[in-house]
C-alpha cells in the first residue's frame, strides 16, 4: 500500500470514528435485503402457498442465485420454474448445481407447507427434461392439499436460524462421530451419504479442497464469473440482494474510497486477490470435519433428491451446533477440474454412474448472519 491510500483510509477512518456507532459503522447494514427473513410466514401473506413459499426462498442454493420462479395461477397448485437468467454456466455448465439448490428450495417447502396442514404432492421435472441444460419446462408441480394429519418435520424449526457457515473452524474442538451420524440420518432416503473426522483423511481432503479453490481463482473466465455476482456495499447488496455478498463498514469504506474495484479482484497479481487466496486457504485448512452425498445416477431426479437430502443434513447440523459449507468447487465440469472431479469420486467411492452431488466442510465456526434474499412477491407470477 503506498502512502496515499495510507493516509485516504487513515482519513475515512477518524470520520468513521467520530460518527460513531450510530453513524456510518452503524448504518451498513442492508436491512432491504435482509427483510424476507423477518417476514417469513407472516399472516400478511394470506395465501398459505404464498407462506410456505416464504420460507423456501431462504433454502440454501449456488452462489445465492435464488433461481426460482413460481406460478400460482391455478388455485391450490404450483408450478415451479428456472430463472434461466440465473444460471452459472462458467462453473456449473450443466446447470447441475442450479437444480440441486431447487431440490433444497421444493424440500423447505414442502416443510413449510405442512405447517400449514398442507400435504405438498411434489411432481418433478412433469414435462420431462434435459440432461444437460434447463429449459423453459417446469422443475416441478406442486399440488397442496389439505391434510389435517400431514407430519410436522422437526428439523423446520432450523429454517429461520440455517447458516452455510464459510467462516474458519475452531481447531481446538473436535467434531464428535454422533454429530457427523445424526446429519447423515436426517438426509433421507434415495441417497447415499458419507462422513469423516478421521485427522488423517481430513488432512486429505483439505488439501484437496483448497487445490480446488486455487483452480477455480487462478482460472480467468471462473473468477470473473464470481466477481460479476458480487454486491460491494449496502447499496449494492440492497439493490441485488443475491450473487456473493461483501458488506459491512470495511468493504463500504474501500468501495467509497475507490480502493476495492472488480478489475483489481480479477487481477492475480493485485494485493487484494493475493489476499483473498490467503483467506480461502486459511478456510479451507481449518476443516474439522466432511460430510457428502452421493447419488446412483446423475439425472436430473438425482439432482432434486440430493438438494433434498442436502438442505436436511444443513437443518441437522444447526440441531447439533454443527457448521457445514459446500465446497462444490471439487464437484464443477468444467475442464480444469476434471482432474480433481475424477479424484473425489474415486476417493469416496463412487463408480460407474454414481455421482458425487455435494461436498462439504464442517466444523465449530462462528454464529453467521443471514444472507440477503429476494422478497418472495418478486419471485411469484399469475397471481
Amino acid at each position: 500500500m503506498d502512502r496515499r491510500k495510507f493516509l485516504r483510509i487513515a482519513g475515512s477512518s477518524t470520520i468513521i470514528l467520530a460518527a460513531g456507532a450510530g453513524g456510518f459503522l452503524g448504518t451498513r447494514t442492508p436491512t432491504q435485503a435482509l427483510a424476507p427473513w423477518g417476514q417469513a410466514g407472516s399472516a400478511d401473506y394470506t395465501d398459505p402457498r404464498v407462506r410456505a413459499l416464504s420460507y423456501a426462498i431462504l433454502a440454501p442454493n449456488p452462489h445465492n442465485r435464488q433461481p426460482w420462479v413460481v406460478d400460482l395461477s391455478t388455485p391450490n397448485e404450483a408450478t415451479l420454474f428456472c430463472d434461466l437468467d440465473r444460471l452459472l454456466p462458467a462453473t456449473d455448465p450443466f446447470s447441475r448445481q442450479i437444480t440441486v439448490g431447487l431440490g433444497c428450495f421444493l424440500e423447505v417447502l414442502r416443510m413449510a407447507s405442512a405447517q400449514e396442514g398442507l400435504h405438498a404432492e411434489i411432481t418433478p421435472f412433469p414435462q420431462g427434461g434435459d440432461a444437460n441444460a434447463l429449459d423453459a419446462r417446469p422443475i416441478a408441480h406442486i399440488r397442496f392439499v389439505v391434510d389435517d394429519t400431514v407430519a410436522r418435520d422437526p428439523l423446520f424449526a432450523h429454517v429461520l436460524e440455517r447458516r452455510s457457515n464459510k467462516e474458519p473452524y475452531d481447531l481446538n474442538r473436535p467434531l464428535p462421530s454422533a454429530g457427523l451420524e445424526a446429519m447423515k440420518s436426517a438426509a433421507g432416503p434415495g441417497v447415499q451419504t458419507g462422513a469423516t473426522n478421521n485427522v488423517a483423511r481430513v488432512a486429505a481432503f483439505r488439501d484437496l479442497t483448497w487445490e480446488a479453490l486455487r483452480i477455480e481463482m487462478l482460472t480467468p473466465y471462473t473468477m470473473q464469473e464470481s466477481i460479476d455476482l458480487m454486491r460491494i456495499g449496502k447499496q449494492e447488496i440492497n439493490e441485488n440482494p443475491d450473487g456473493i455478498t461483501l458488506g459491512g463498514a470495511l468493504f463500504d469504506t474501500a468501495k467509497l474510497l475507490g480502493l476495492m474495484s472488480r478489475e483489481s479482484m480479477a487481477d492475480p497479481n493485485s494485493t487484494g486477490f493475493q489476499e483473498g487466496l490467503r483467506i480461502w486457504e486459511e478456510t479451507a485448512r481449518t476443516a474439522m470435519g466432511y460430510i457428502w452425498v452421493i447419488t446412483p445416477g446423475n439425472t436430473r431426479f438425482d439432482q432434486l433428491n440430493a438438494g433434498r437430502a442436502w438442505v436436511r443434513m444443513n437443518l441437522k447440523g444447526m440441531d447439533e451446533g454443527i457448521g457445514l459449507h459446500p465446497m462444490s468447487q471439487l464437484l464443477q465440469e468444467y475442464p480444469e477440474m476434471a482432474e480433481l472431479y475424477a479424484q473425489i469420486h474415486q476417493e469416496l467411492g463412487a463408480t460407474g454412474s454414481a455421482t458425487v452431488q455435494m461436498f462439504g466442510r464442517c466444523g465449530y465456526g462462528p454464529e453467521m448472519p443471514r444472507s440477503p434474499r429476494w422478497p418472495v412477491g418478486s419471485k411469484i407470477v399469475g397471481q
